[in-house]
């Protein structure tokens, strides 16, 4: 249930009967996803974790929030196809690029983006919000592939960080869509 409206002007508005279709999914409601909870964010590297808050498989698709605590670090890895950003806290950037991002900022990554993410020493944890539509082909230092990080294997490394925490692995169940 909503909260109550108390002087807004659309206060007394019915809320539609039937707003869902039979075979459609309810929304994902998460509150407070950018917590400070550690158990939530499972490392993607030894520096920065990813709180999952939505994923599709059949799209190959998640949305996240990053993590880091400290001086962060994502290795390099290419896009072929979109990614969303928006900045919750923090600074980051990528190496490659000639911002950095801090709270309020939003990017958009265009596919066909290799760069090396990194999260910059500040008085606030880097946190980012993260739409990433396809896998993570990852680079070695010349830009040459060495292998993928797809919706599967973040499924795989989000279940077994939640099930050693004590969350569940069950958890991220909750989240496909």
């Amino acid at each position: 249930m909503p909260e109550e409206a108390t002087s807004e002007f659309w206060k007394g508005l019915k809320p539609i009967a039937d707003s869902m279709k039979p075979d459609a999914q309810p929304e994902v409601y998460l509150s407070q996803v950018a917590t400070d909870d550690d158990r939530y964010y499972a490392p993607l590297s030894e520096s920065v974790g990813s709180r999952p808050l939505w994923i599709n498989v059949k799209d190959n698709s998640w949305a996240d929030i990053l993590c880091a605590k400290q001086a962060g670090l994502v290795n390099r890895h290419y896009h072929p196809h979109e990614v969303f950003a928006y900045t919750i806290s923090g600074k980051w950037g990528y190496l490659e690029r000639p911002w950095t991002a801090r709270a309020g900022d939003f990017v958009y990554e265009a596919p066909g983006e290799g760069h090396t993410l990194v999260a910059y020493e500040s008085d606030e944890p880097m946190k980012a919000f993260f739409i990433v539509k396809g896998p993570l082909i990852w680079l070695d230092e010349d830009g040459g592939t060495i292998g993928y990080f797809d919706v599967h294997d973040y499924i795989e490394l989000c279940r077994n960080h939640y099930e050693k925490v004590g969350i569940g692995a069950d958890y991220v169940n909750s989240l496909f869509r």
